[in-house]
């Protein structure tokens, strides 16, 4: 393989795939293309727009490390500005001019040392390395609950948002209790006539404000980049210090300290002692991932608001039933139910080598070698893949770390070094192994429910600190690869 003939494939035009975009240029790239399945870019940032849509990453650590941007209006931006920024940082550095819109990849096979990709639309082209950037939270997931199909009002998930749903006077319904409703409830209270949130599981709440930058801080910002990169700096090093370590066994004064915050929230915000027993949960803070927001307990104590903790029987045309037989009439139903994360790049057909199936290679577990290849699976690699770093801090970091780690494999397909490049099973069988053995220290393990967790009872995050995330893949270790 020839410098001149290289050409690349990145699946995704969410904030990762346009990281890989300017990594690619960067490194002297040119024929390359990001394959996006929808007419915008933006990947999460675009699909989500519900009321009070925020990030609970600090909004100057959650941007790309090479894109400062001085502008953010409030310490947790809400997503409309995560979105404009994503945008601004594709037009800034020219990568849109590399997107291909409207071209979904339904099929990628490996042959004859290269990948044929194609889509509903037909053959998408020919390409010596994939680099998938489809993201971690993408797959909508609706509750399995009878009758769903058969509400009368209007029924949407939170990531599709019905806009055209009037809420005014509504009576509004919300499945779900995670990070999602959390910042939907408080977002609608004032303006529905009642709104009843349907819980299955209490969540821990830390009590944190959000409040807005100060033009004055934000022209501080403009004049002075610098301080941009020491606030960022400062930020990584707390957050990957303190919680991060905290929930893989590595700072349990951290834990236990974030643990009593979140007990104290509760005691001291929610006044209703029957009220504050339903939303008291019975697992250990960080076991799910943490909630961020200071106006969920006054907008759930609100007249017009209700916890509803009884399980739900069924849905009918006029509202939600539940197993006491109480139907909660409503004219509006929001599944805010969360997202498949263990999907990464499926329902695409990924063939490897001799005729391998990713979804063959995976009946077992999603596996692969450092969140990044896997094994029979040639010049194909994960932003985002199995185990990677999730969690309460900024995974932009953890993306940015990724592409790196990948870009050194490019380098050698680019150079001729080898053609086909892919992790060996002796490897990756050793890396998943020490990585299970590791999970026994985490938090994850102590007993909840939590997207974390897949199919198979594996939890599908990275049970070492940051820093140890970031020395792993400060270099490929290249006697762990079957290269040809």
């Amino acid at each position: 393989m020839t410098e001149s003939g290289f050409r690349v494939a990145v699946i995704g035009a969410g904030a990762s795939g346009i990281a890989t975009g300017i990594a690619l240029m960067r490194a002297g790239i040119e024929d390359f293309a990001i394959l996006e399945k929808a007419s915008d870019l933006g990947g999460t940032w675009r699909d989500n727009s519900y009321p009070g849509l925020s990030c609970d990453v600090p909004s100057h650590l959650y941007r790309f490390s090479f894109a400062p941007n001085p502008d953010w209006t409030s310490h947790y931006s809400p997503g409309a500005e995560i979105q404009a920024y994503v945008r601004k940082v594709a037009r800034d550095f020219d990568v849109e001019r590399y997107i291909r819109y409207d071209s979904e990849v339904t099929r990628a096979v490996f042959e004859k040392g290269r990948w044929r990709l194609s889509g509903a639309q037909g053959e998408l082209g020919l390409f010596d390395a994939v680099i998938s950037a489809t993201g971690v939270l993408h797959h909508p997931v609706y509750p399995d609950i009878a009758g769903l199909d058969r509400f009368a009002g209007s029924c949407f998930h939170s990531s599709r948002w019905d806009h055209g749903a009037d809420l005014r006077g509504a009576r509004v319904g919300i499945i779900g209790t995670g990070s999602t409703a959390i910042q939907i409830l408080p977002a609608i209270v004032d303006e529905v006539a009642h709104v009843s949130l349907f819980q299955r599981t209490a969540q821990w709440i830390f009590d944190l404000p959000n409040p807005e930058i100060p033009e004055e801080k934000r022209a501080r910002f403009r004049d002075h980049p610098e301080e941009m990169d020491a606030l960022y700096a400062h930020l990584a090093a707390r957050f990957n210090a303190t919680f991060a370590a905290a929930v893989v066994g590595e700072n349990q004064a951290a834990l236990a300290e974030v643990t009593q915050a979140c007990k104290d929230n509760l005691a001291n915000n929610v006044h209703d002692p029957d009220l504050r027993a339903r939303l008291t949960p019975d697992y250990r803070v960080g076991c799910k991932r943490l909630i961020v927001s200071d106006r969920f307990y006054p907008a759930i104590q609100k007249p017009n608001a209700a916890l509803v903790d009884t399980a739900i029987d069924r849905i009918e045309p006029g509202g939600v039933r539940t197993v006491d037989g109480i139907l909660h009439p409503l004219d509006v139903l929001v599944c805010a139910t969360g997202f498949d994360p263990h999907a990464f790049v499926r329902p695409m057909t990924v063939i490897g080598r001799d005729g391998l199936s990713l979804e063959r290679a995976w009946a077992e577990g999603n596996e692969a070698y450092r969140s990044v290849a896997i094994p029979d699976f040639p010049n194909f690699f994960l932003l985002g893949g199995p185990n990677s770093p999730i969690g309460n801090f900024s995974f932009l970091m953890t993306i940015e770390t990724q592409l790196a780690y990948v870009m050194q494999l490019l380098e050698l397909l680019r150079q001729g070094r080898a053609r086909e490049v892919a992790p060996s099973h002796a490897a990756t069988r050793a890396f998943n192994a020490e990585l299970k053995a590791s999970m026994s220290g985490t938090v994850w393990v102590t007993g909840c429910r939590s997207w974390y967790i897949d199919r198979n009872g594996n939890v599908a995050s990275w049970p070492w600190t940051f820093e140890r995330f970031q020395a792993d893949l400060e270099r490929p270790v290249l006697a762990d690869f079957d290269m040809r």
